[in-house]
């Protein structure tokens, strides 16, 4: 099998300075480039796509869920084919069918009409199924493979100072996801929904020619080391010293950490995924508009980016564990905030706990994993934890939507989320780091 690292017009060992850094900003980038296929990208085109291809509320949140759903069954895949083939090809072909489906997407309301037209019919069917289909590859592009493969790749070429090169992408990343409705609702205001995407597409078209010339898989490939050690003797002996196992996927899913972690993971998409799917709606029925609505993730974000930037550079120092209860802790706080959403302490309850649960979500979705795993099977793990992550924001806006619909308001679904967090509570008490239950052996 040829290098996937070959056919490229850059050598990462040539660089004047150490490449990691280079890949540090183009793998944030690349996270950045997600958003379009993430929930916060396709939250404010909710409304306006909904309404043009005559979908309910409901509809709309089931075709999310299904196409969500099967792109789940995929990642797992692609996390396999990010140890075979590396970053570099893996996040190229994510970027360029992200572009390709959301320039289809532009064009639904016309391909949806003309289905409609051919077979002489208006059911909400033709709409339905168009929308489950480009969700399915929006969600497995962006969501799902841009993501991991990005992240993963900026992992492999740190080890000691992994969480704090993690905690400058994330100031990055939260910064970006915080802005972009803002910057996506000024796009829709301005050019409409679909000139809106297909702009966000020749971007992404731009961005995976990049990916090409930018993206590495790991320094071992080039002849350099994790971190950029001056000398390899010291790196060898560091490495003798602290020997790191690698577990395979099969191995890593009979810990206790694995199931643990990727739950509490899965509990942010879940949460996160449906709050930012319905904000609009959330907060319209509290009497805020639009405006308002959206407003709410800067300070979700500036919470987010402190308690990340401090977690990270103290990940490299401390056990990981403390932050999965810290994680609980802002989940049990945003969960009691959606229980007392019609009052105003509640949605500071809501800001506060998100805001802790997604600056930690940063943290242990990059830096837990190799720290707990291992490097040589980084692709298939996390692979199979974006699949948990998938699924979750798969039920979120349906579950959410119908909450809402029977009962009129969104509160109830508070019941539920604290249910989850007192039973990730309980399992969390025995959570040790694998790679000290092997050292011991």
């Amino acid at each position: 099998m040829k290098n996937p690292n070959s056919f490229s017009l850059i050598n990462p060992k040539k660089w004047p300075f150490f490449y990691g850094y280079v890949v540090l900003i183009f793998g944030s980038i690349g996270v950045l480039f997600s958003i379009p296929g993430q929930t916060v990208g396709v939250s404010v085109f909710t409304d306006p796509v909904k309404d043009a291809l005559g979908l309910t509320r409901n509809q709309f949140s089931n075709a999310y869920l299904i196409g969500t759903l099967l792109s789940a069954f995929f990642v797992t895949k692609a996390g396999r084919l990010f140890d075979k083939f590396g970053a570099r090809f893996v996040a190229f072909f994510a970027a360029f069918f992200l572009a390709v489906a959301l320039i289809v997407f532009s064009f639904a309301e016309g391909i949806s009409d003309t289905i409609k037209l051919f077979f002489n019919t208006t059911s909400w069917f033709v709409p339905f199924f168009l929308l489950s289909s480009l969700f399915f590859l929006v969600r497995f592009c962006g969501q799902g493979v841009l993501t991991m493969s990005s992240r993963n790749m900026v992992m492999m070429w740190f080890d000691k100072n992994r969480g704090k090169v993690n905690s400058i992408s994330s100031i990055a990343v939260s910064l970006g996801f915080s802005s972009s409705p803002i910057l996506f609702n000024y796009l829709i205001d301005k050019n409409g929904w679909e000139v809106s995407w297909q702009i966000l597409a020749i971007c992404l078209f731009i961005f995976s020619i990049l990916i090409l010339q930018f993206y590495r898989n790991k320094p071992e490939d080039f002849g350099l080391i994790p971190d950029g050690f001056v000398s390899k003797k010291k790196y060898q002996k560091k490495t003798i010293k602290n020997t790191e196992v690698n577990f395979t996927l099969e191995e890593a899913k009979k810990t206790r950490a694995f199931w643990v972690f990727g739950l509490a993971l899965a509990f942010n998409s879940f949460f996160s995924t449906g709050f930012t799917f319905h904000v609009i709606s959330i907060f319209k029925t509290q009497g805020y508009d639009k405006t308002a609505a959206i407003a709410v993730f800067l300070p979700i974000s500036i919470i987010a980016i402190s308690v990340s930037t401090v977690a990270n550079i103290l990940s490299d120092y401390i056990q990981h564990k403390i932050y999965l209860y810290i994680m609980l802790f802002g989940g049990f706080l945003a969960s009691v905030g959606v229980l007392i959403l019609d009052n105003t302490i509640g949605i500071y309850l809501l800001i506060l706990g998100l805001g802790i649960y997604s600056g930690l979500f940063a943290v242990v979705n990059a830096v837990t994993w190799p720290r707990y795993f291992g490097r040589n099977f980084l692709g298939a793990i996390t692979g199979k934890i974006m699949s948990f992550l998938v699924i979750a924001s798969a039920i979120a806006p349906s579950l959410f939507s119908y909450c809402y619909t029977n009962f009129g308001t969104y509160s109830y679904v508070g019941y539920l989320l604290l249910s989850f967090i007192l039973f990730l509570g309980i399992a969390a008490i025995k959570v040790k780091n694998p790679q000290h239950n092997i050292k011991k052996l």
